[in-house]
């Protein structure tokens, strides 16, 4: 396959800074250099690459936005989400990791933390020097968390958790785990580390979406966490939520990479597929699937640039950003499967990125809020009507 060049048929880049395409292209050779030679042997192997992890530290992958005086790269949000734009272009497992780390681990600690947590961690997640992950998602609570079980109750020299999470993305791997329980009527975020007595990380297995990528479930069992790692500032459920909105950004971006990464490789096996004496790219129903994926492409760019704005001016509201999540998502799956079609059977193998994404996806539009319940956040939104139940 050609060397990737980006898809950009509306010359967004003229509407980015000298530094967000900067930071786009490191990341991109990254992806090109680092990802893409080991990505498809870890997919079919089933285990995440660890060893990208350091260089992903030193490039400033893991929670960009946050200031220069914890490590990180005091960048705006239209940077960070062209990086897991193009993280994502190597592999939804790669960019999830990143969007763990960063959006759903060190976010929160920066947020709601001490400054003795903050000093603790933040500086080593931005290196890669310790890893973390997000426990939410529960058994029987995933869109509905408020329903949450996973209780913390309060004891003389802190408290103890009890329950167990469910579907957790680098669940095994991490130093620390950001869990929300219930306790004393609200929901609180705790800092549960690894080797916690009471505390269990078991791998998900027979996956076949995000396979370069560990999912997890963690069993809290009279798991005893000392009063200095609640996170004091975080109250109701709004805390987790507004973790979730970063990464749902990141995610609106990843979905566009993916996208690109099939155009690209539909593309050019349609120019060097020959069948009835021509390329099938001289045909018009494969012009027609390759323009549908280009236009869904610019217009989740466009969304997402837009979002990226307003966030960076503070004025993105959660909807805006159910919007780019949904919108990029939605049409990046569709964008796989067109793409699976004009590969043919060369479209089921490894040999190229397409079916590996096509998983992928699977699992993206699912998580950090499905589909439906997006729709639903909109739906609100417009209406001012909740039908979520």
């Amino acid at each position: 396959m050609k060397k990737f060049h980006g898809v950009d048929f509306l010359l967004l880049d003229d509407e980015l800074s000298e530094e967000e395409r900067m930071a786009r292209d490191m990341v991109r050779a990254f992806v090109d250099d680092h990802v893409a030679p080991v990505i498809e042997t870890c997919f079919e192997q089933g285990r995440f690459p660890m060893e990208l992890v350091p260089k992903m530290g030193e490039l400033g992958l893991f929670a960009p936005t946050l200031p220069e005086e914890y490590g990180c790269a005091g960048a705006n949000h239209v940077t960070y989400g062209i990086m897991m734009q193009e993280l994502e272009r190597g592999d939804s497992g790669v960019r999830s990791f990143a969007s763990v780390q960063g959006s759903l681990c060190m976010y929160p600690i920066f947020t709601f933390g001490t400054p003795d947590q903050k000093s603790k961690w933040l500086a080593r997640m931005a290196r890669g020097q310790a890893i973390g992950c997000f426990g939410l998602t529960e058994p029987d609570h995933g869109s509905d968390p408020a329903g949450m079980i996973t209780r913390a109750e309060k004891t003389q020299g802190g408290y103890v958790l009890n329950g167990n999470k469910m579907w957790i993305t680098n669940g095994s791997l991490a130093d620390v785990a950001i869990v929300w329980a219930k306790c004393e009527g609200t929901i609180r975020g705790f800092l549960v580390e690894k080797g916690t007595p009471g505390f269990t990380a078991t791998d998900i297995k027979h996956k076949m979406s995000l396979r370069a990528s560990v999912t997890s479930e963690l069993v809290f069992d009279g798991c005893e966490i000392p009063e200095e790692n609640i996170l004091p500032q975080s109250h109701g459920l709004k805390a987790p939520l507004m973790c979730l909105n970063q990464a749902r950004y990141g995610i609106a971006w990843g979905g566009a990479g993916a996208a690109m990464a099939c155009y690209h490789a539909a593309r050019e096996y349609a120019l060097e597929r020959t069948q009835f004496g021509k390329p099938i790219a001289g045909f018009q129903l494969v012009q027609r699937k390759l323009v549908r994926m280009l236009a869904e492409i610019t217009k989740a760019q466009l969304v997402n640039l837009r979002v990226g704005r307003l966030m960076d001016a503070g004025r993105a509201r959660h909807p805006h950003i159910s919007l780019a999540k949904m919108n990029s998502l939605e049409h990046a799956l569709d964008i796989a499967r067109t793409a699976r079609d004009i590969l043919g059977a060369a479209g089921i193998t490894l040999e190229h990125p397409v079916i590996r994404h096509m998983c992928n996806l699977e699992s993206v539009i699912t998580y950090e809020g499905t589909h439906d319940i997006h729709q639903l956040i909109i739906g609100q939104d417009i209406t001012g009507i909740p039908a979520f139940s």
